[in-house]
């Protein structure tokens, strides 16, 4: 889990659907908030995961610690994490035992 890595919602530019709390699984969002997203657990976030901002239809979340080198190389939701319980990736930020969130192969 990071510090150094969380979502951040341009409250301007988001349509409050809830896809982004609803997509993620590791608690970053405020569930009670719901459909406007709130960041309740940033530590919560998988560094390098972007998940939540991939599937937001308005465009609103960017990442605090996310630099130009991240998004030339598709962040950790690019489909080359390959952690499972039996193993871990630091590439993607995953820890032995944790699993990918996604459920598709991602770490997020």
């Amino acid at each position: 889990m990071s510090k150094n890595w969380y979502p951040m919602i341009n409250y301007e530019n988001c349509t409050e659907c809830g896809s982004c709390a609803e997509f993620c699984s590791h608690g970053v969002y405020d569930e009670a908030k719901a459909p406007t997203p709130k960041v309740f657990n940033p530590e919560g976030c998988i560094e390098g995961c972007i998940g939540c901002a991939g599937i937001c239809p308005a465009d609103a979340i960017t990442y605090f610690g996310d630099s130009e080198q991240r998004k030339t190389d598709g962040g950790c939701c690019s489909g080359d994490c390959d952690c499972d319980d039996e193993s871990s990736d630091d590439k993607c930020g995953c820890e032995k035992g944790s699993g990918c969130g996604c459920g598709d192969g991602s770490c997020c």
